[in-house]
């Protein structure tokens, strides 16, 4: 599957989503596309080819992958890149830089930890062509206390899982 995979995850139609960072962009065929999927067999199906005036995927910060769609934030410009298994795709400008993972339904997102700061969801609304900030907040436990030291999270399309510890998971979501 090429190296320096920062994310894979399926989805439940069997594709398989693998999304890279730099070190495998820049040395391996497989990783240059940045984003890639794959059949339940193993069959690349898909690469990602950056849109005329897109720039292409350096490293791939947040994955959500739902089923037949998989959305990607990613290093140098963190656009919001939507890729739909019928070959559609669709990529909007965002004002929320660096995001750590993501929730998506319909048109609503939250975004966590972007512009670098771990703490921070930012609730966005898709408009065309682009991602619209409407609220920021803090990450907080149910409890109430902040929650600033957590494992990659895992977007599910309106679900973000993140593991606070071996034996603990939260979840937000739209």
């Amino acid at each position: 599957m090429g190296d320096a995979i920062e994310f894979a995850m399926a989805d439940r139609r069997h594709h398989v989503w693998s999304a890279y960072f730099d070190e495998g962009v820049y040395a391996d065929p497989i990783s240059a596309a940045g984003l890639v999927r794959w059949d339940s067999g193993g069959r690349q199906e898909w690469r990602c080819s950056a849109p005329d005036g897109i720039e292409y995927i350096d490293t791939v910060y947040a994955l959500n992958v739902d089923d037949g769609v998989a959305w990607a934030c990613y290093y140098p410009t963190f656009p919001l890149l939507e890729v739909r298994t019928n070959g559609q795709i669709r990529v909007r400008t965002s004002s929320v830089f660096a995001p750590r993972g993501m929730a998506v339904h319909g048109e609503e997102i939250v975004m966590l930890g972007g512009n670098r700061q771990s703490d921070r969801l930012h609730r966005c609304r898709m408009d065309g062509h682009k991602v619209i900030p409407v609220e920021e907040a803090q990450l907080t436990r149910p409890d109430g206390a902040p929650l600033k030291q957590y494992a990659c999270p895992v977007g599910r399309g309106r679900h973000l899982y993140l593991r606070g510890s071996a034996k603990q998971w939260f979840v937000t979501g739209i």
